[in-house]
């Protein structure tokens, strides 16, 4: 009696080790790994837990904003604006909560509401028009920082009142002070790579990125769901906005202006495809992370500031590269 074989007789499931070599945060991960590993030996100050306090501090604006980018660069989308639409919404909560015009909850809540009200009106323009995202989210930059400028009157808001700058306020772990700003931001992630992963909700959006026609044609409402991606990385806009006010203690008209730009280097570093349906929060996280520990390690070498801007978009190059030739081999 002969064996018999079948078709996958010689083909065997991948190794756990080989899918981890194959994730697309393995690479960011190694980068972060290696920059903290050179970093520490660079400098004295950097591997202490006030200075990877300071670099969570110092990343958590940009960090909320680039969740909301995610889940747009997710659908295939982009959004230019969300750094302009934060300055507005911190000015709206400063000034209202300042000159005693509303009490300084509502003054936060108004200001989450009118972030969300710009992120449905970037989703409707897009779907409902329809327009392309560059376009709509470019026009609604320039809208934002107009707005921006003509209520605050070119002028910084100051003595805001206790709720605005709550989370900016620190508690002792170990020897290091932590901002409650920090924790709202990591627990963000953290919601946002469980609902990405393990609801029903975040595998629309990635059958969204994949191809708008098949998620069609599978049931999904792409329509609903896009105008959806787009209004909840509003909200998350405004969220960004309180932590940059209870983080610098001020309205600050010229806040953000660069940070649309941070938000989108940071997801693609963290190996989110700009073409959509490929990427991860927790990418997004370790992007974040990348971006601050280069910034925070050549600002403690001495490194001047324009050096640490034509690194940081080199590494973009290079992972917008290796996106390519990932998608290319994928084929």
């Amino acid at each position: 009696m002969t064996a018999t074989t079948t078709p996958y007789a010689g083909l065997t499931a991948p190794s756990t080790a080989r899918r981890l070599l194959t994730a697309p945060t393995t690479g960011p991960l190694a980068a972060l790994l290696i920059a903290c590993v050179f970093f520490s030996f660079s400098t004295d100050q950097f591997l202490t837990g006030g200075n990877f306090s300071l670099i969570v501090q110092q990343v958590m604006v940009v960090g909320t904003l680039a969740i909301g980018q995610t889940l747009i660069i997710l659908t295939a989308g982009i959004d230019l604006s969300c750094g302009a639409v934060m300055a507005f919404g911190s000015i709206m909560m400063a000034r209202m909560a300042a000159e005693g015009s509303l009490p300084p909850l509502f003054a936060i809540g108004l200001g989450l509401l009118v972030c969300a009200g710009f992120g449905l009106l970037n989703g409707v323009l897009t779907e409902r028009v329809p327009l392309p995202p560059f376009i709509v989210t470019l026009g609604m930059l320039n809208v934002a920082f107009a707005l921006t400028h003509i209520y605050s009157k070119e002028q910084t808001v100051t003595e805001l009142p206790g709720p605005l700058t709550a989370l900016g306020g620190t508690f002792p772990l170990g020897h290091t002070d932590i901002t409650y700003g920090s924790l709202v931001t990591i627990a963000l992630f953290l919601l946002f790579a469980y609902a990405l992963s393990g609801t029903g909700w975040g595998r629309h959006v990635y059958a969204l990125g994949n191809s708008v026609e098949a998620a069609r044609l599978n049931g999904v409402r792409t329509s609903r769901l896009t105008i959806g991606v787009y209004t909840v990385a509003g909200l998350l806009y405004g969220v960004a906005a309180l932590l940059l006010v209870s983080r610098t203690g001020v309205g600050d008209p010229q806040a953000g202006q660069t940070d649309n730009l941070d938000s989108i280097t940071a997801v693609v570093i963290g190996g989110t495809s700009l073409f959509g349906g490929r990427g991860s929060v927790l990418g997004t996280f370790i992007g974040v992370l990348i971006v601050g520990v280069f910034r925070n390690g050549l600002q403690l070498m001495g490194v001047a500031s324009i050096y640490q801007t034509l690194i940081t978009g080199v590494l973009v190059i290079l992972a917008v590269t290796v996106d390519q030739i990932s998608r290319k081999k994928a084929r």
